[in-house]
């Protein structure tokens, strides 16, 4: 049985997030578990999800692979919060806003998407810059 669709397509903060994600190379996006997911290859974003430990869901937040060594740092930020399923290897999550910070947001899709592409991706990206 497949998991309910839990966003909607016209969702704002969905639309700005997806815009920036499938900008970079080769980048798909997929539908996991009731939610849109970004991936290169392997998943490096996701729109959605709930909190480890809790109930509480941030259906309008970005899920994504932090630098490493950027990680603890963003820990520390009350911004950020440990999701379910994925923050047992190392994602966080941080809600959306219209105030957010969007090239904040793009750095993180960014760091995410480094983690996982393949260096021919990554090198394609970096000629882009």
């Amino acid at each position: 049985m497949p998991h309910p669709i839990m966003f909607s397509d016209d969702d704002p903060m969905l639309v700005r997030l997806r815009t920036l994600a499938l900008g970079l190379p080769e980048t798909t996006e997929k539908i996991a578990h009731g939610r849109p997911t970004f991936r290169c290859g392997k998943m490096f974003a996701m729109y959605g999800g709930g909190e480890k430990g809790t109930k509480v869901r941030h259906d309008q937040a970005l899920l994504f692979i932090p630098d490493p060594a950027e990680r603890e740092a963003l820990v520390q930020d009350d911004r950020f919060f440990v999701p379910a399923y994925v923050g047992a290897y190392g994602w966080l999550g941080i809600d959306l806003a219209a105030d957010s910070d969007w090239d904040e947001i793009a750095e993180l899709l960014d760091a995410g998407f480094r983690q996982i592409a393949p260096k021919r991706v990554i090198n394609e990206l970096d000629s882009r810059i």
